[in-house]
């Protein structure tokens, strides 16, 4: 384990002096008291008082509109009827203050963009053009679950450099060589004392220790699919659910997409955008049939997918890292906690 010291008072030095070789996007407050991450000005540092964002750092690899491709029509055109994918900036990008839990959610959304049978250029292409400086969680949000999904508030898993707040400095463990290559580019290269080890591993116990909240799901795997789908519980959870599909824009690891095309006379381009399978429209089928037509089936299949398909698809744990989101932006209280206690009962 490399670990090096970061003062202060070097802190924003450093971060302009990286501009050179990397464009830097953090976490930031909005006028309406949300919260996100996008690109920094120049000078502009991120906000490391915001534990958890309110819109996860998806975004920067996964965009909420993306343009895939563009044509035309116009047969006087030489590129009648050719598809054109535009030129998409894929410079490298340094993600600072992304919290563990959502580093982890990368690295299971991953799963979806990158498989053995086919490789999503656009979310794999921002992806791998991407540094992630991950902060850890000294005092985790109420709604922390991150313990219990192995995505602790210290958790190195999907990060390059893994930043420690101790006060007046920062202690930085280089995770990975692209890591390595970012602080050398910010001109941080101050080794840590030899004790900066046992001090991390301290406030890492001390961090876990005021995550209070858990969820249990080793039962949850273990049960046959066609009875948890069967179970009745799903009236309660689902009857105050609004269909909104708040929680699933907020959520690190939530992938749906629609692909739409928009013409205007000769001209067109075809868009990816954010679906939610909370929406009615998002499994309708062109013939009108709809096979999850009701709230119920919307709601049992998120939860599902979440805590019972993933799982038995890749026997790595559950596609939740505990961040909270949906806890907390829920409008009428559905709580993922509540719901895997449920199915793992």
């Amino acid at each position: 384990m490399r670990i090096l010291q970061i003062r202060k008072t070097d802190w924003a030095a450093g971060l302009e002096k990286s501009r050179k070789d990397h464009s830097l996007i953090g976490p930031v407050r909005e006028r309406n008291n949300t919260s996100k991450f996008r690109e920094l000005e120049v000078g502009e540092e991120p906000d490391f008082s915001i534990t958890t964002t309110t819109m996860s750092p998806k975004s920067v690899v996964f965009p909420q509109s993306e343009v895939m491709f563009t044509y035309t029509t116009d047969k006087a055109s030489p590129e009648c009827n050719i598809m054109k994918v535009p030129k998409n900036d894929y410079s490298p990008r340094a993600i600072i203050g992304i919290r563990p839990f959502d580093a982890a959610a990368m690295n299971i959304v991953k799963k979806n963009f990158d498989t053995p049978d086919y490789r999503d250029p656009y979310w794999c292409d921002a992806y791998e053009a991407c540094t992630f400086i991950g902060l850890a969680v000294t005092n985790p949000d109420s709604c922390d679950f991150s313990t219990s999904t192995n995505s602790g508030p210290f958790s190195t898993a999907g990060l390059d450099v893994l930043l420690v707040d101790t006060g007046d400095s920062f202690l930085a463990e280089v995770v990975t060589e692209k890591g390595a290559s970012w602080m050398r580019s910010a001109g941080f290269d101050t080794k840590a004392d030899h004790d900066a080890e046992e001090t991390i591993a301290t406030m890492r116990k001390e961090a876990e220790k005021k995550i209070t909240s858990t969820v249990e799901f080793d039962n949850i795997d273990k049960k046959e699919t066609l009875d948890l789908y069967n179970e009745n519980f799903w009236e309660s959870i689902s009857f105050p659910c609004l269909n909104c599909g708040t929680c699933t824009y907020v959520c690190p690891t939530c992938w749906c997409f629609d692909i739409q095309d928009e013409t205007a006379h000769k001209k067109g381009r075809r868009m990816k955008n954010w679906d939610s399978c909370m929406f009615p429209n998002f499994t309708i089928h062109t013939t009108g049939h709809n096979p999850r037509n009701t709230k119920l089936m919307r709601v049992r299949q998120r939860f599902m997918h979440k805590l019972k398909y993933h799982q038995s698809k890749y026997n790595q744990g559950i596609m939740c890292v505990g961040c909270g989101r949906c806890v907390t932006s829920c409008p009428v209280n559905i709580d993922i906690r509540e719901v895997c206690k449920q199915m793992n009962s």
